[in-house]
């Protein structure tokens, strides 16, 4: 192995480590396994602060001879961080845990990927004592946006009411329904609230008089006696609303949404949608390795790189969300149901199998599944 000096391939590294989609789900996953009050927030909206916080590490070990004081370095990312968690009600000490065992395991990985890199015992030493400088400057800055966030008019009636509803929302113990009240926001006869989760974020997604909304995680959510009708919402927002819930089971209905939203966006979805709307595709990505080896068993035989295949794939899908309608599919698709007819045929023939195969509504939800799965991971190569 070619023994390398000088700080470009850390900074290497530390960019592909930011481009790396997997390093930051570990890193995420290892703050989350610190505490429960983490756990409970959702994955992403951890990811977004770690992917910045990788980025902004760069500079610092690009050119260690002009970046001076390490508390000089651009540390946006950890003060939304520590501002983030302050709104939403975890503790300090909670958030510190997760951003120390994110930060030790991405010093482990920095480690290991630099000796794969060539990179020499003495500069590897400098690596780790200036990762250990650079955590401590990042666990400062946390916890200066979270003591600044605190100290921010705590008690105007807007910042009263994002506390609430953050605290309702991801909380561990929800406010009382009285404490909602006051802040504006109501619930329905039986004492129950609509949750909803909107995206994007822009000024008056939901324009019902009704729901309360607050930004959270990168999207807009918030509380409603009953559900916004469809001309209330943003046409260019994805909107999704929960059934009518007790306090306690607002967070759980939160989830769902934010999971339903997350993947509504994917497939490019706008709109009012129920949670149930999305219960099979929220289902079904949960068991991800289920899809993949479902595609494999029906689709093994197409190839992710033929355009042709792709399209064939798509043509099948439609098929199935079109009723198995050759008229309706042929007009999403736009084009004749002949050639409707022609490609479902040919993918008859190269997977010598039938979306006829099987019977009873499950057939065609493993053919569905496996369909979405195999498109999914085609578009990602």
């Amino acid at each position: 192995m070619t023994v390398v000096h000088g700080p470009e391939p850390v900074a290497r590294v530390l960019r592909d480590m930011a481009a790396d989609v997997d390093v930051c789900v570990e890193l995420v996953h290892a703050a989350r396994s610190r505490s429960p009050e983490l756990s409970r927030l959702t994955e992403e909206a951890t990811r977004s602060h770690v992917t910045a916080m990788l980025r902004a590490a760069d500079p610092w070990f690009t050119a260690p001879e002009r970046t001076g004081s390490v508390d000089d370095q651009d540390f946006t990312a950890a003060l939304l961080l520590g501002a983030d968690r302050a709104v939403q009600g975890v503790p300090m000490t909670v958030v510190l845990r997760g951003v120390q065992a994110a930060l030790g395991r991405a010093a482990e990985i920095v480690v290991d990927r630099c000796r794969s890199a060539g990179v020499s015992d003495r500069a590897l030493l400098s690596v780790v004592l200036r990762l250990q400088e650079y955590g401590a400057a990042m666990e400062r800055q946390v916890i200066h946006g979270y003591r600044a966030a605190e100290h921010e008019s705590p008690r105007a009636p807007g910042a009263v009411r994002t506390r609430l509803l953050h605290q309702a929302l991801v909380g561990e113990v929800p406010p009382q329904q009285e404490e909602l009240a006051r802040a504006g926001v109501r619930a329905d006869a039986a004492g129950h609230y609509h949750c909803l989760v909107a995206a994007p974020v822009p000024a008056r997604a939901v324009r019902s008089p009704h729901a309360v909304t607050v930004p959270l995680d990168g999207r807009a959510a918030g509380l409603c006696p009953r559900p916004p009708e469809a001309d209330e919402v943003d046409p260019e927002a994805l909107v999704v609303v929960a059934p009518a819930a007790p306090l306690p089971e607002l967070p759980a209905l939160y989830r769902l949404c934010v999971r339903a939203v997350d993947l509504g966006r994917q497939h490019g979805l706008h709109g009012l949608f129920d949670v149930t709307d999305f219960a099979a595709r929220i289902a079904l990505a949960e068991q991800s390795s289920l899809g993949t080896l479902l595609s494999r068993r029906l689709l093994g035989s197409l190839d992710p790189a033929d355009a042709f295949h792709h399209q064939l794939a798509l043509t099948a899908l439609a098929f199935l969300d079109n009723g198995r309608r050759l008229d309706q599919t042929a007009a999403a698709l736009f084009t004749h149901p002949n050639t409707v007819r022609y490609r479902l045929g040919r993918l008859r023939q190269i997977t010598s199998t039938s979306l006829a195969d099987g019977d009873g509504p499950l057939a065609a939800l493993h053919w569905w599944w496996a369909l979405t799965a195999w498109l999914e991971s085609s578009t990602r190569r």
